[in-house]
């Protein structure tokens, strides 16, 4: 979720004191890695996902699921069994925001080679055994994004009141019209809840989700930000494609996605900056949430689709400048460095620049954003990566595995097509907007670029033909559905599921592994056309069938049960779901057992 590390925690005016002296350090640590690692070429793509869980306990005598707080010790034990013991364990976990979460990674990244895309499925299954094998009785870790029923601190301090989350309500037959929820006791949520809207006014409501992300290690530094603007055009689409949450503090709501939640959960930004006051004791005015979409392009050829005003620190952007940083790049840490520090550790206040990167991190990693630029650690061998962090996390072990796949393989076609799937940034925040509403894979319209192929020599750090191109950018791009983005359709587009079977059909791999990766892209595909449902729209067809749900919105503790306790079965091939899956998903059935995980 961002930098987490152990220490003393300042409170909020003791973090603000420092706000400056970390901005400062933290634009010199930064410095200190580009000097140091500008013009390393890395051979090899690595990349790697990240999956957070949800630790679940049900109660089959009442009829109840419960979050279980007890993530730290899970997590004590499950590092202590495996990377303390082995440092070549396969799998690393590490903590989350919510004290009921964790997040398991693969122990070492995966490379470069096709047969690798056949280990990911077998790792996640591996990490969900582990975590399974040390949890008690009638406990369960569940990849779901959303459960239906000292940072926070700092969000709320900073921000001067409450944050607000207003999400739109399901208006199902018996739903009241207007839906208005009553808080007699409190006087602020009163006045901050609308009608026809779920309430919520927590930092725990949005970043207690769950996701699924990817990591990409780049051969460079400019192959990473052309793979960072590449990818961001895609982030919507995805979004919508991996829809996962349409529930939110025991109501079905009319959002499929968490976006808007968790930007809403960590909006820190003052009345002053939101531009609901006078500038006075701040100095910018800030269009969006920490946590939202990209607001800049970083390559060369994305420059000219910069079309969304950027709000910089016009010091360090000069600063930047000065040390040799160019102007696309410059702009963008600026951009991220007029935020705040949101948690200072009284042991980290003072560091070495030249070694440590701690005030980098503690700015850019609480800039939540679709992709993130990531520069290597001070002294390591990893390279210049990107991260892809839109995604839902889905039931399943395999519908992960099908989301990472499908990600890194375009990743993948990208780079060996140079594709350019570039448009201005304002319709790409459109396009966000329009992926997390309901049902958003089948009825949303998307802004994409219509000739994918147009840079034809497009080199990584330039821009090919399209750069130069007289074309108006409005003619570039038009309204397409998902399915004929991801499908195809004839006269209009390609289709990215052709492009991989075609990129696929010229690589040489292995007929196990061919097998999984066609199943994986069956999945998306399938999803795509609306032959399976995404997992939101299972979950609603599912609570929308329960013989205890009277139409009005509402999610009861046993309804949330039954559909937890469905989900977990799903998750662990105890029962068969056609409708999300498809016939593709024919894999050993596991038990769930919670012994020999560590074998």
């Amino acid at each position: 979720m961002g930098l987490l590390s152990q220490g003393s925690p300042l409170s909020w005016e003791e973090t603000k004191r420092h706000a400056d002296h970390v901005r400062r350090h933290g634009i010199l640590q930064f410095l200190h890695i580009y000097h140091a690692v500008k013009d390393r070429h890395k051979d090899v793509l690595k990349w790697g996902d990240e999956v957070e869980y949800m630790l679940v306990s049900f109660d089959h005598e009442n009829k109840k699921v419960r979050l279980v707080l007890s993530g730290e010790k899970v997590l004590e034990t499950l590092q202590e069994k495996g990377e303390r013991t082995n440092p070549n364990h396969p799998t690393l976990w590490r903590p989350e925001y919510g004290s009921y979460m964790i997040e398991g990674t693969p122990g070492q990244p995966y490379g470069g080679t096709m047969s690798e895309f056949n280990t990911v499925e077998a790792n996640m299954r591996k990490r969900r055994k582990e975590a399974t094998s040390v949890l008690e009785e009638n406990q369960a870790v569940c990849t779901i994004t959303s459960f239906p029923s000292t940072l926070t601190r700092n969000i709320r301090h900073r921000r001067g009141e409450k944050v607000v989350i207003n999400v739109p309500i399901f208006k199902d037959k018996n739903t009241p019209s207007p839906f208005i929820e009553t808080f007699p006791e409190d006087d602020e949520a009163s006045r901050a809840s609308k009608p026809d809207h779920i309430y919520m006014d927590a930092m725990g409501f949005g970043m207690g989700n769950c996701c699924l992300q990817v990591t990409f290690q780049a051969c460079s530094i400019s192959e990473a930000r052309y793979l960072y603007d590449q990818l961001a055009t895609i982030c919507p689409i995805v979004m919508a494609l991996s829809a996962a949450s349409p529930f939110y503090r025991g109501y079905v709501s009319d959002i499929d996605c968490r976006w808007g939640v968790i930007s809403a959960s960590v909006d820190d930004r003052t009345r002053e900056e939101r531009g609901l006051e006078p500038l006075k004791n701040n100095n910018y005015r800030i269009s969006k949430s920490r946590y939202d979409s990209i607001d800049s392009y970083l390559s060369k050829c994305g420059e000219k689709y910069n079309d969304i005003d950027l709000t910089i620190d016009k010091e360090i952007y000069e600063q930047l400048l000065q040390e040799g940083i160019d102007h696309l790049l410059a702009q963008h840490v600026a951009h991220l460095f007029i935020r705040d520090p949101l948690t200072l550790f009284e042991e980290k206040i003072h560091l070495d620049d030249a070694n440590e990167s701690d005030h980098f991190e503690n700015i850019q990693s609480t800039n939540w954003q679709t992709m993130r630029f990531k520069p290597p650690p001070p002294n390591s061998d990893i390279g210049w990566r990107v991260e892809f962090r839109p995604m839902e996390v889905q039931l399943t072990d395999f519908e992960n595995s099908a989301y990472v796949v499908f990600v890194v393989l375009l990743t993948r076609v990208i780079l060996s097509y140079k594709l350019d799937f570039l448009i201005p940034l304002s319709k790409v925040d459109e396009n966000m907007k329009v992926a997390q509403k309901r049902d958003a894979v089948l009825q949303g319209m998307f802004y994409f670029r219509k000739d994918i192929c147009k840079g034809g020599n497009a080199v990584v750090d330039g821009c090919g033909k399209a750069q130069n191109s007289t074309e108006l950018a409005a003619e570039e791009y038009t309204l397409m559905s998902i399915d004929t983005i991801i499908n195809g359709k004839e006269g209009v587009f390609p289709g990215l599921i052709p492009i991989l079977n075609s990129y696929l059909e010229n690589m040489e791999v292995d007929v196990d592994t061919r097998c999984s990766i066609l199943n994986y892209l069956k999945l998306i595909k399938k999803r795509a056309s609306g032959e399976l449902m995404t997992v939101a729209r299972w979950m609603r067809e599912f609570i929308a069938k329960h013989p205890d749900y009277k139409q009005d919105s509402v999610i009861t503790d046993e309804m949330n049960y039954s559909l937890i306790l469905k989900c977990n079965q799903i998750a662990n091939e105890l029962c068969e779901c056609p409708e999300l899956l498809g016939s593709a998903f024919r894999k050993v059935k596991y038990s769930g057992s919670k012994t020999d995980s560590f074998n």
